[in-house]
């Protein structure tokens, strides 16, 4: 049975500082002449769900990209628990706020070894206790390459890397877009429990369903923008996913954000394997020494 979520902050009512993790003041992001994200201006809170959803080339991931400072704003800012990230080691900032890439990557050949990827000095009873918390026997998978793995359990072992670093809060990108059914629902029940134990999420779906199951509040993004925010409860999110508002704005031939059908990613949000591999191998390095910098 999985645990019930962590009472939190109500996702409808504004933060107070204390429970303020990530606040988006105003912020809008260009890749070239395309307008990727329309003066987003909200508050995430800490110590919930919070998913953010939407079709395909919406914005989805490069919204949570911004958080750790994989992309940077072309205007407005980023804030964690009240300061720029721009004013925060960037070291310390991806230690604390560890984002988990759509596709499992590997980059050991060792289970053990893959959860001290970012934490050499953790025992191997530290390292059993990781495994177990994201429902890994360590009996079954110890010994094993984690290329073996299922795509469910690489996936766990991939939070497991993730919470070596004692991270404030996860960003998890798509983590069951690639999973079966079943494997998803463990990884889901991970996340209930994560969060029931105090941790904050936030997470990438456009599976609107499982980002309801998982999540307390929910941003819906089209083209951009935010079109709607509140609890999953009490959002009808296919209605908003289905039928967005109308912002105001003409989409012509002239606007960046006409180009490509909805539901088709761009270029620049569409995975692949050498893609997700070097998202990886980048987040182990910026949560360790390694890191010398753009």
């Amino acid at each position: 049975m999985t645990a019930d979520p962590a009472p939190g902050p109500s996702p409808s009512s504004p933060p107070t500082t204390a429970d303020e993790l990530f606040a988006l003041e105003h912020v809008r992001l260009r890749f070239g002449d395309r307008l990727v994200l329309d003066d987003v201006d909200e508050h995430l809170h800490a110590h919930v769900a919070t998913a953010v959803a939407g079709p395909s080339g919406s914005g989805k991931s490069t919204l949570l990209r911004l958080l750790n400072r994989l992309e940077e704003p072309s205007e407005g800012r980023v804030l964690f628990h009240g300061v720029d990230v721009r004013d925060l080691d960037v070291l310390e900032l991806r230690r604390r706020a560890v984002l988990v890439p759509q596709r499992a990557v590997a980059l050991t050949d060792g289970v053990r070894s893959e959860v001290r990827l970012a934490a050499p000095q953790l025992s191997d009873d530290e390292v059993d206790g990781l495994l177990a918390r994201v429902v890994l026997s360590p009996e079954i998978v110890v010994g094993r390459d984690p290329r073996s793995l299922s795509g469910g359990e690489l996936q766990r072992l991939c939070l497991a890397r993730a919470l070596a670093v004692g991270p404030e809060v996860l960003l998890l990108d798509e983590p069951t877009s690639a999973l079966d059914p079943r494997s998803a629902d463990a990884v889901d029940a991970v996340i209930r429990s994560l969060v029931a134990d105090g941790l904050s999420v936030v997470l990438v779906s456009h599976d609107v369903r499982r980002a309801a199951a998982v999540s307390q509040d929910v941003l819906v993004l089209h083209e951009g923008r935010v079109t709607a925010r509140g609890p999953a409860s009490e959002l009808d999110l296919e209605h908003e996913l289905m039928y967005p508002p109308d912002d105001g704005h003409e989409h012509d031939d002239d606007d960046p954000r006409a180009h490509g059908s909805p539901h088709e990613p761009h270029a620049h949000e569409r995975p692949d394997e050498a893609q997700a591999e070097a998202d990886a191998e980048a987040e182990a390095e910026l949560q360790t020494d390694r890191w010398e910098g753009p």
